[in-house]
């Protein structure tokens, strides 16, 4: 069939509202609670309160992308490719719709440019997702739903071909072209967003109101879990799900299988690949490509992150090495 969803226990996560409960970052560690998780803006735009608006972490990324940067080295003995997806923040991106007591900082808005200026001088394989989700924001389209945690399925779609090409253009992918996934058609539906319906009052939320979010309809076979090898597999939070269509896009656009690994956003990117790597699908089909989704937000949380990642998300740095050295050896 032509995607595997790993791991199979959240094929059941593809109905909406239902995926958004679990979807987000874990707060109970940050300080934020639900009655001031929210950021109310203009026009009933909605942000994520638990991201800071003001501060940087400067060292926490300069050591992660060290990490990242080894762990492509380790990858590229195995003859594994890496790209890494950082999604950009909701909040600089709609900066005019913040409200006036809530500014960004100059800080906050230049971290993602100065992010991707860093992790090519690092030589890591990154896309710039920041020009395609402002060529996104197109009348109606919106690079993010307005009360909503997460990007749209035009965001995802739009960058899911830009990741393609980016593929297409450094790595020759092995196998015959012709397995690519089939993408259902566009439909509509009503509903509130993640942070309205998790962290609002009634009153508040019936004010807020209901979004449209349009996506496709998912495809019977691409429900399906196939265990022949791929050779692109994603690894990523709920920016990737199936419900928002990156990985169906990025493999009807390769025409090839693709594989997805995902997690909700509280378990952290650094388990979610962990996850895969200790897998025994891993060990028997390793994939040309690993394109590993980031979120700019939390980009510079590590693996030992206790106040973030829940309890099975949070990995100290001394086992972290280990358990990529012994996956990878």
């Amino acid at each position: 069939m032509i995607l595997s969803f790993e791991p199979l226990r959240f094929i059941h996560r593809l109905s909406f509202p239902g995926i958004v409960a679990s979807l987000l970052l874990g707060l109970s560690g940050t300080g934020v609670h639900a009655a001031s998780a929210v950021i109310t803006g203009d026009g009933g735009w909605l942000f994520p309160a638990w991201e800071s608006l003001s501060k940087v972490d400067n060292p926490g990324t300069t050591r992660n992308i060290a990490l990242v940067e080894q762990l492509q080295r380790q990858l590229a003995r195995q003859h594994i490719g890496l790209i890494v997806l950082v999604v950009p923040m909701k909040a600089p991106f709609y900066a005019g719709r913040l409200p006036a007591d809530q500014p960004l900082s100059a800080a906050v808005m230049q971290r993602y440019d100065h992010l991707q200026g860093d992790l090519t001088q690092a030589g890591l394989t990154t896309l710039n997702i920041k020009p395609i989700l402002q060529r996104t924001e197109q009348g109606r389209q919106t690079a993010f739903y307005r009360a909503d945690y997460h990007w749209t399925a035009w965001s995802a779609e739009n960058t899911a071909d830009a990741t393609a090409q980016l593929i297409s253009e450094r790595y020759r992918l092995s196998g015959e072209t012709g397995g690519g996934a089939v993408l259902g058609q566009w439909f509509d539906r009503r509903a509130f967003g993640d942070l309205a319906s998790n962290f609002l009052p009634a009153i508040k939320r019936k004010v807020i109101g209901r979004d449209i979010y349009t996506v496709r309809h998912q495809a019977e076979q691409d429900l399906l879990i196939d265990d022949a090898p791929t050779p692109v597999r994603v690894i990523g939070n709920s920016f990737v799900q199936p419900y928002l269509g990156f990985t169906q896009k990025l493999s009807n656009a390769l025409d090839r299988p693709v594989a997805l690994t995902w997690n909700p956003g509280d378990v952290g990117p650094w388990a979610t690949l962990l996850q895969y790597l200790e897998s025994p699908e891993f060990a028997q089909h390793k994939p040309q490509v690993i394109v590993w989704q980031f979120n700019e937000g939390q980009f510079h949380l590590g693996p030992d992150a206790t106040a973030n990642w829940n309890a099975k998300g949070v990995t100290p740095l001394s086992q972290w090495h280990r358990r990529i050295d012994k996956a990878l050896q």
